[in-house]
């Protein structure tokens, strides 16, 4: 049977980033996943927010226009609020190429990449898959998304809070749109969350999400009724892709980390409770993650492990959890429509601006603390 310092279950963006920065520390490393092409289902609209696009060399040949203006509409559709940046605060990504340039980049590191294989489980260190032999891992590290096997198997922390979300992707005629971000507050379809309208210059994103128990009718239905007069929507060119899964808005677990292995992504919570955005936490805490495994793998030292900390971080998000309750308790449009108008006044406007385009939402991680701390107290 082979071993392996680290096996990565799931290869999303979280995964294949902390294959990679695990393989560059020259680990050996070993990454499975389910699905047969890296293309195939999509859960993630794919938004990229101004921060992650200062902080993260990301592939610009597969990034959208950038987008600078959103548009705020109530649930009648009449007299939306436009915020307008002085910068590009969103570019959209071509999904399946990001992960295919991830999955190139880990395995430039060394990293070794399967897919169609699928995690069964772990015990005392041996890991069955369907698919593939056996390994013996060292180290675990949960991608597996937001409703972790790897989390259970581990005995970590999992998800119990979520939204769900559909989208409908098409591609449009090129320059038929200028670059916007649609976002309809209305709780027929979208409970809790938001409908949203948004390109990449290329293809037409079409969403709703919501808490699946205030659903009068099904995920499908709901977006369904919502494209079919959705605000600033291209007309479609070709065929129409459909995603969606859960989101998780619980804010980050606490206890994320054991001498077995420890997680990463929406398989952490790491989705901001707020906007519900994934893409830049999920790169932030794949830092972190990395640092953390690399230093406990090499001095086996367990207080390691509590610098992967999901306690310190939850208590920076105080404030964001909070105004999830407030925004998820919105379940009817004529609090929908008092709640946009709030937002036209000077404040209103500040507030609203602060959250989609602030640098906030996320707290910001430094995994060269953690390689610090092991030169100092280990090296």
């Amino acid at each position: 049977m082979r071993t392996v310092d680290v096996l990565v279950v799931g290869a999303g963006l979280a995964g294949l980033r902390t294959a990679r920065l695990l393989a560059l520390r020259e680990l050996d490393v070993m990454v499975v996943d389910r699905r047969r092409s890296l293309s195939a289902g999509i859960r993630t609209t794919g938004i990229f927010v101004r921060r992650t696009l200062d902080d993260f060399d990301l592939p610009d040949q597969l990034l959208g226009p950038g987008v600078r203006d959103v548009l705020l509409y109530p649930p009648s559709r009449r007299a939306p609020i436009r915020l307008t940046s002085e910068r590009d605060e969103y570019r959209v990504a071509d999904m399946a190429g990001v992960y295919e340039h991830a999955r190139r980049a880990a395995e430039s590191a060394g990293a070794r990449v399967l897919l169609g294989v699928r995690y069964v489980g772990a015990s005392m260190g041996s890991v069955q898959f369907e698919g593939a032999e056996p390994v013996r891992a060292r180290f675990i590290v949960g991608a597996d998304g937001a409703r972790s096997r790897v989390a259970r198997d581990l005995g970590l922390d999992v998800n119990r809070r979520f939204l769900v979300g559909a989208e409908i992707v098409h591609p449009i005629a090129s320059g038929t749109s200028a670059p916007a971000f649609h976002c309809v507050l209305d709780p027929r379809v979208a409970p809790g969350y938001l409908g949203w309208v948004i390109d990449d210059g290329r293809h037409a994103h079409v969403g709703v999400a919501g808490y699946p128990g205030a659903m009068r009718a099904g995920i499908r239905h709901l977006l369904d009724a919502f494209a079919a007069d959705a605000p600033g929507r291209a007309a479609p060119t070709g065929p129409v892709e459909r995603r969606g899964g859960p989101i998780p808005v619980g804010g980050v677990l606490r206890r994320l980390a054991c001498p077995a292995g420890l997680l990463v992504g929406d398989a952490a919570g790491a989705v901001s409770p707020l906007t519900a955005g994934g893409l830049d936490p999920c790169l932030r805490m794949s830092e972190l993650a990395a640092a953390v495994a690399a230093g406990y793998l090499r001095t086996r030292d367990q207080r390691m492990l509590s610098l992967y900390d999901g306690g310190a971080l939850r208590s920076r998000f105080r404030g964001r959890l909070l105004l999830r309750r407030v925004f998820g308790g919105i379940r009817s449009r004529a609090v929908a429509e008092a709640a946009v108008g709030v937002l036209r006044g000077r404040a209103g406007r500040a507030v609203a601006a602060r959250i989609l385009f602030g640098d906030g939402s996320f707290p910001g991680v430094n995994p060269h603390l953690v390689d610090a701390a092991i030169d100092r107290a280990w090296g």
